[in-house]
């Protein structure tokens, strides 16, 4: 720890009830006298719960001030208190204290919270995702506070960091763009632009507005190791029931106690998690009855109220594999031919992380909550979640499925190759999760992962946006930019190298599209110069989306596009 210790964050809000909210912050010292000091006639403190996180680690490949030669644990404390007995509509002005082991107590700065907005207020939401420490995230936040000014609230679709347990991506990296950082205005991103250089700090969003995130491929950590790079601990996610054939055909020697908490813990460790993420987080919570050894309640999806909102938070999201096909690599679509005799290196292809099918206890309490009182009589009903139903983007393909693997042999039986196949027909958002929430009266559904602005309508008048090119983008896939897709004859599914596969057509922006190379109007951005973000006013139900030119950093936002919803 520095001689001069600091907050590691400002804090930020989290869980807000008709007359509460929690507020949370970092540091990288224990310390004492942790506490939350509310302003007003009767100066008040409430005391914070402080514990450390699990997982937070450095390696070599960390963006620090101070490099690491191997995966080292970092310790990162948190600090949480709920503050109650708020009155609804009211916002009162804040600080948080964190007491060093020097004795001298640090103060933030002032800002301000209040319980969940009452129906009829007014509020401008952001809408966001992919922020992944790219270089154009900084920009777009920073954008969104000198356009907007203080957003009421943030809804996150994923993929907020890269790779989940390195502590300095959430808090410090050295290159100015770390997740925190850039949402509470303390960033120091350099972006160079035709030679000229333009420092920018994000946005001061979260301390004064809650944080509503859903989970992403990017929150979701792999097999668990001492030894191997963080980045490579990342991409080694298997499938839980992968984890659990190994450990059944070894089960004395891995847990010879026969210990319900050995067997979990190491079925973890062996498969994937989103403990840092849960540690992070303190959103709100659903039942989820399957005999979690971790407990009843989970925050990987939930539903609450804000405001006029009805906000649904899914965990729809998979791994993320190559798409190359040549033998050499563990992608999306083939194991490598070296690991054919080796399960225990074999990836699964683009496994789901948690199901979505019918009789899942997602599925299960999505069925309730979409048929409840809370829901149906919201005047916006929104559903939030990583995937994307619709898009230009990259990440559509193959279909949001389970892998179908298919063994090739030879004429003596010898195993020559595995294959996986994704049935178009089979895709769980489009077949299973869609027809749910059009049934229910969702009016929007809110998603990132591809990196690109574009938006879609159903026939039945469900909106689609995706709002992801925030940070940087990989491009739409039209005739000029076709998808890489399998071409080898042995696979027999067809894989869409160009449009939305799922068959909708993009709506074109309704008030300042950009304009191609031969000056025709693109219903889509997809642009690492362009940066684009969303705004739901809850007045008007419009949501309005911006875009900003950084190779012009004099310039404005530019509003291109308008919709509304839940107009009758």
């Amino acid at each position: 720890m520095s001689p001069q210790a600091t907050l590691l964050t400002d804090p930020f809000l989290q869980a807000p009830t008709e007359s509460s909210v929690r507020v949370v912050w970092f540091t990288e010292f224990e310390g004492s006298d942790h506490q939350v000091v509310i302003y007003g006639p009767a100066q008040q403190t409430v005391e914070a719960t402080t514990t450390q996180l699990s997982r937070t680690r450095e390696d070599a490949e960390s963006h620090t001030h101070t490099p690491y030669d191997q995966v080292t644990q970092r310790p990162i404390w948190r600090h949480e208190a709920e503050i109650s007995g708020l009155r609804p509509g009211l916002q009162i002005p804040y600080a948080v204290v964190s007491t060093p082991p020097q004795g001298i107590p640090i103060r933030s700065d002032q800002f301000t919270l209040g319980p969940t907005p009452p129906p009829g207020q007014p509020l401008q939401i952001l809408l966001t995702s992919d922020h992944q420490l790219m270089p154009m995230t900084a920009v777009n936040l920073q954008k969104v506070q000198e356009t907007i000014g203080q957003v009421d609230g943030v809804f996150l679709a994923g993929d907020l960091v890269n790779i989940p347990d390195r502590a300095s991506e959430w808090f410090d990296d050295a290159r100015g763009g770390a997740f925190f950082p850039c949402l509470q205005g303390r960033g120091s991103y350099t972006l160079e632009k035709d030679g000229t250089r333009t420092l920018y700090k994000g946005g001061q969003l979260i301390q004064s507005a809650p944080l509503f995130t859903a989970l992403g491929n990017h929150e979701v950590m792999g097999r668990h190791s001492t030894t191997a790079g963080l980045n490579d601990q990342f991409n080694d996610p298997v499938p839980w029931s992968a984890a659990k054939t190994l450990y059944d055909q070894h089960k004395t020697v891995f847990n010879p106690s026969n210990s319900p908490e050995v067997e979990g813990r190491w079925l973890k460790n062996q498969s994937f998690n989103i403990d840092t993420y849960n540690e992070i987080f303190s959103l709100p919570k659903a039942p989820r009855d399957n005999g979690d050894i971790q407990g009843s309640d989970t925050q990987r999806y939930y539903a609450t109220t804000f405001g006029d909102v009805r906000l649904v938070s899914l965990y729809v999201t998979q791994i993320w594999r190559m798409f190359t096909v040549d033998g050499e690599t563990r992608g999306r679509y083939q194991e490598r031919g070296v690991d054919l005799d080796k399960p225990q290196n074999w990836g699964h292809g683009n496994f789901i992380f948690e199901s979505i099918e019918p009789g899942s206890p997602q599925y299960k309490w999505l069925k309730t909550e979409l048929a409840s009182d809370e829901f149906q009589q919201a005047k916006y009903k929104i559903v939030m979640l990583h995937h994307p139903p619709h898009t230009l983007g990259g990440n559509v393909v193959p279909a949001f499925t389970t892998p179908v693997p298919q063994y090739d042999q030879d004429e003596d039986g010898n195993l020559m190759g595995i294959r996986y196949e994704y049935p178009q027909a089979e895709d769980h958002i489009i077949k299973h999760l869609i027809p749910l929430l059009e049934a229910a009266g969702t009016q929007l559904v809110f998603y990132g992962h591809s990196h690109i602005w574009n938006r879609f309508e159903s026939d039945s008048g469900l909106q689609f946006l995706e709002s992801s090119n925030v940070g940087n983008s990989y491009g739409a896939h039209n005739a000029d930019n076709p998808r890489i897709v399998p071409e080898d004859s042995r696979y027999k599914e067809t894989y869409a190298a160009i449009g939305d596969p799922n068959g909708l057509t993009p709506v074109m922006p309704t008030l300042k599209p950009i304009l191609d190379e031969a000056g025709q109007p693109m219903p889509y951005i997809a642009s690492n110069d362009i940066t684009a973000f969303s705004i739901l006013d809850t007045g008007t139900g419009t949501i309005s989306s911006y875009y900003f030119d950084t190779r012009q950093p004099e310039s404005q936002a530019v509003k291109f596009d308008a919709f509304t919803i839940g107009q009758s």
